[in-house]
């Protein structure tokens, strides 16, 4: 059986510096479909883990690992591995 996840989380809109310093839209806008449950939403709904040695974005639904970034000095790793779709709204198009 396992347990329960205890970890105190913050929304997704934790999200918003570190995205934005690789991807010229706002993500936590955009709409993710879930890997594990198929659940949609906007990325800033996801529950953000910091404690990590990066954050780690969960689906509020099931609990899954929906995303994962890490940032180093010069670079950044973002693994969307439990993200079955990413929607992400273009500016200047609304």
């Amino acid at each position: 059986m396992t347990q329960p996840n205890t970890e105190q989380h913050v929304d997704g809109n934790a999200l918003a510096g570190p995205f934005a310093e690789v991807f010229a839209v706002d993500v936590t806008a955009a709409v993710e479909r879930c890997m594990g449950c198929g659940r949609t939403g906007p990325v800033a709904t996801l529950r953000v883990y910091q404690r990590a040695p990066g954050l780690v974005a969960r689906c509020p639904g099931c609990d899954g690992v929906v995303l994962r970034l890490v940032r180093g000095p010069d670079k950044a790793w973002l693994n969307l591995k439990g993200t079955m779709s990413l929607q992400i709204p273009l500016a200047g198009s609304g």
